[in-house]
């Protein structure tokens, strides 16, 4: 039986009936962040902002399928106010803010990653503090009740596992992926990355109609 906050959340999953004019503003300002960025040629941003994005819509199908084989409720769920909600836990709002933080994270990266932040290889202190960070907000929404949390090992008294699974690991793909300094490499890490999102929505969503 799920619960409440799920049942509300799948009552407007996928409901265009939301649509506000606002998602084709959130969708220009996407794209002129990444073609900026194309035509600097700064393209380790644009990889990493890639791989940022494809960690969160790996999770965010996760956390569909973990809702689909619980019944219950997902690790995070999204039953407030959205334009459109995509998945159980990600609206289009969510959708393009993740789509862009991997470039805006990426711009406080010093160009040797060797060189020490706070005492750490700066990487590491701006994938630490931009966890941290992440999470506050997470909290945030949490607490004004429009990021639902129905499991008590994942809510505002368990911040660890939101903190390494929500986040951290996007912030270390995605400065893995920008520190390749190989286009070509990045394209094809990124590549397989993306293939895998499309064969789990296919799978998942398509196939099964978890999602």
């Amino acid at each position: 039986m799920p619960t409440e906050s799920a049942r509300q959340a799948l009552e407007v999953l996928r409901d265009a009936s939301h649509f506000q004019w606002y998602v084709v503003s959130l969708l220009g300002l996407t794209v002129y962040i990444y073609g900026s960025e194309i035509f600097a040629g700064r393209w380790n941003l644009v990889f990493a902002g890639l791989a940022y994005w494809g960690a969160d819509w790996i999770n965010e199908i996760l956390n569909s399928i973990f809702f689909h084989l619980t019944g219950y409720a997902p690790l995070w769920g999204t039953p407030g106010s959205s334009a459109y909600v995509i998945l159980i836990g990600l609206n289009i709002e969510i959708m393009f803010m993740f789509a862009i933080a991997g470039i805006a994270w990426g711009k406080f990266l010093l160009p040797d990653p060797k060189t020490k932040l706070l005492g750490l290889p700066n990487r590491w202190t701006v994938a630490l503090g931009g966890s941290a960070v992440s999470v506050i907000v997470e909290l945030l929404l949490n607490k004004i009740g429009v990021l639902t949390w129905d499991w008590p090992w994942w809510d505002a008294n368990s911040p660890l596992l939101i903190y390494l699974f929500g986040y951290l690991w996007f912030f270390v793909i995605a400065f893995w992926v920008h520190d390749m300094n190989d286009p070509k490499k990045q394209m094809k890490t990124v590549g397989i990355q993306w293939s895998l999102i499309a064969g789990l929505v296919l799978l998942f969503g398509v196939g099964l109609g978890w999602l």
